[in-house]
């Protein structure tokens, strides 16, 4: 029998004892490689295995614990799996870091040496990885100076050591009977189940027996920032460019079950590219099924809806599309449309200009007992379509869908997407996967608009 013959038979006999299981998954697979012939073409010896011979129980051998193992075969070598080096890329997608993370170099080497690195990591290993890189430690940050103060927190401009990039630090005083603020913890708890790319990013957390630091990602202005420092008034492309991630945001937090519950200009950040990103979710809550009760002293006066100004406890997602609906409007007309100073003067303004509830419409809003004992004058609805010049039909039919009195009734966030008042932009926009932005679409730009100030150049 010639060579080829005798290798032939040899890999026809060989190949499907390889198919069946011989143990472990990381078996050291085995490879044929001809050593080089002879002037006369036979010179090269070959495995002395026979087609009798390859077979489980003589080229596999059982070993004393039972795993069958792979025979030495002369002139068929093993070959081993080259030991990988591993890359700070590849490190960083494993810990789910950003990829502008600088890892120090003694992470990236003590990693490499890791025998296990290929297997899942624990949650353990994986917070010890993470505190090595310089997560979880205030020294990793830089404060630059303050950006604003509230009741429980002070917010600053700050850079990451890691990164180089501006960051925005949250700094949460801790009360050493009380602990961190409820909202504190809320926030923290949602956010970190939240990743989409119109809600803002939390990157870190940082513990102290005095502080609890909140890292996000550094965004430039507000929505109420922008609108102020505009020569003019948005421009509608852009006014449908926010209003649509606005939407986005609140569709994916709705469907994860989130409710806002405090939406306002001031919780919508705008960056320089105009992504716009949800954020502020203190008085966020995820809702639970059956549907609980909540407080009422939610969402700020101005976009608060009028069942929860009489007292409605008893809500869902649709106590955060009545705050966009008022948003919408402000974009448009550049003032809030509801500005009131107390709960009355509130439902006063909302009821002048959507006319006053009846028992033959708004059943539910009359038998709440603050309606009942308000002395409240009888309004006739405004037309919409009439409150300002830049409202055309479009834009007049999706406000009345999100300005509704009873909540059952609102438009949901994922059916406002698909309203007429989108059509410009391109169907694709609703297979975006949840970290890409709408930006990224053929067609789909931000507008840069002339500012009064510097600030939004």
């Amino acid at each position: 029998m010639d060579l080829w013959s005798r290798l032939s038979e040899c890999c026809i006999n060989f190949y499907p004892v390889r198919k069946r299981s011989f143990g472990p998954k990381n078996i050291l697979a085995v490879v044929h490689e001809a050593s080089a012939l002879g002037s006369d073409g036979e010179s090269l010896e070959v495995s002395p295995c026979t087609s009798d011979q390859m077979s489980t129980s003589s080229c596999y051998p059982s070993s004393a614990n039972g795993i069958e193992e792979p025979r030495y075969i002369p002139n068929v070598k093993m070959r081993q799996k080259p030991t990988r080096k591993w890359s700070e890329q590849d490190i960083q997608k494993r810990l789910s870091l950003p990829a502008d993370i600088k890892l120090p170099q003694n992470v990236v080497d003590k990693l490499n040496r890791t025998p296990t690195l290929e297997n899942p990591l624990t949650r353990k290993s994986r917070r010890a990885s993470l505190n090595e890189i310089g997560f979880g430690k205030l020294e990793t940050y830089k404060k630059i100076f303050d950006l604003g103060e509230g009741t429980y927190a002070t917010v600053y401009l700050g850079k990451s050591l890691l990164t180089g990039k501006s960051v925005a630090l949250k700094e949460i005083r801790l009360e050493h009977e009380e602990g961190a603020p409820c909202t504190a913890i809320r926030e923290v708890s949602l956010l970190r189940s939240l990743k989409h790319v119109n809600v803002v990013t939390l990157h870190d957390i940082v513990y102290t027996d005095r502080m609890l630091t909140l890292v996000f990602e550094f965004i430039e202005h507000d929505l109420r920032d922008y609108m102020e420092e505009l020569e003019n008034m948005i421009s509608m492309s852009n006014v449908k460019l926010f209003l649509i991630q606005l939407l986005r945001g609140l569709a994916y937090c709705h469907k994860k079950r989130v409710l806002h519950r405090d939406l306002k200009p001031q919780n919508l950040l705008i960056n320089r590219q105009g992504e716009l990103k949800l954020a502020d979710f203190g008085l966020a809550r995820a809702q639970s099924v059956p549907t609980k009760t909540y407080s009422n002293e939610v969402v700020t006066l101005w976009y608060r809806p009028p069942d929860v100004l009489l007292g409605s406890t008893d809500y869902s997602t649709h106590i955060d599309m009545w705050g966009v609906g008022c948003i919408f409007y402000e974009m448009l007309v550049h003032k809030p449309m509801f500005p009131g100073s107390t709960t009355d003067e509130q439902l006063n303004l909302i009821f002048q200009t959507l006319g006053t509830p009846t028992k033959e419409r708004h059943q539910t809003l009359c038998e709440f007992p603050l309606f009942k004992a308000s002395k409240l004058k009888n309004y006739k609805p405004k037309s919409i379509i009439r409150l300002a010049p830049r409202i055309d039909l479009q834009s007049a039919d999706l406000l009345e869908k999100l300005l509704q009195y009873d909540g059952r009734q609102r438009i949901t966030a994922a059916d406002a997407m698909r309203h007429r008042f989108f059509n410009c932009f391109p169907e694709a926009i609703f297979s975006l996967p949840d970290t890409e932005t709408v930006l990224s679409l053929s067609g789909v730009h931000y507008e840069h608009e002339a500012v009064a100030s510097k600030t939004l150049q």
